[in-house]
């Protein structure tokens, strides 16, 4: 499956290597109301975004197709298994607001779920809260520390914004921690993983 970049000096693929937990073991009390609620809204991601801007956008960072690693593996996604990797930054009105991992497993992509392998700029939770048959069976949440990948390209895209340039070398480290969250969903009893990290500029912080 060809890979694809966006044009911008992003390498592919970001990670995402976290302490995934569930939200049953998270101590929330550090955490703000608003970045709760958007960590454990259990509806479309997608169209919450859409309604806090007027220009939504999708930008693809790359996608290719990988053996599943044991760090992202579960119960229905093995270790070893190919998938689809898919990486890509939420805009709303020019502001990053979230970077979107996705695991779709090769062997999910048939029938009508073909079209999840040929999405483009198009918005994976569009699709997917569009299918009557969507059930998320799990929902973990992670800190991402100052180390972390997503936490430098974080930086990277703060400093662009910052700038309104192209990105540049130096950056500065996001000011506050970063949240993200992981669902395991099925689609017509397909599984699929999709994970989703709060940027600092994020409506979720604010």
């Amino acid at each position: 499956m060809k890979q694809q970049i966006v044009n911008f000096p992003i390498t592919f693929p970001i990670t995402l290597s976290g302490q995934w937990q569930s939200p049953s073991s998270v101590s929330f009390s550090s955490l703000s109301t608003p970045l709760k609620d958007w960590l454990l809204d259990e509806g479309s991601l997608t169209a919450r975004l859409k309604k806090h801007c007027d220009n939504f956008q999708v930008k693809v960072i790359g996608e290719q197709q990988q053996p599943c690693s044991a760090a992202e593996s579960c119960d229905l996604i093995k270790v070893g298994e190919p998938v689809l990797v898919r990486e890509v930054i939420l805009y709303c009105d020019d502001v990053p607001q979230v970077f979107a991992r996705s695991l779709l497993p090769i062997a999910s992509l048939t029938g009508e779920e073909q079209i999840l392998a040929n999405l483009g700029e198009q918005p994976l939770g569009q699709v997917l809260f569009n299918n009557p048959s969507l059930q998320r069976l799990r929902l973990e949440l992670s800190p991402f520390v100052n180390d972390s990948s997503v936490v430098a390209l974080a930086a990277k895209l703060t400093a662009q914004h910052a700038s309104n340039s192209p990105l540049v070398k130096t950056s500065v480290i996001p000011k506050q921690e970063l949240w993200g969250r992981r669902s395991i969903f099925m689609l017509e009893n397909k599984p699929l993983m999709v994970a989703e990290v709060f940027l600092p500029d994020a409506f979720a912080y604010q």
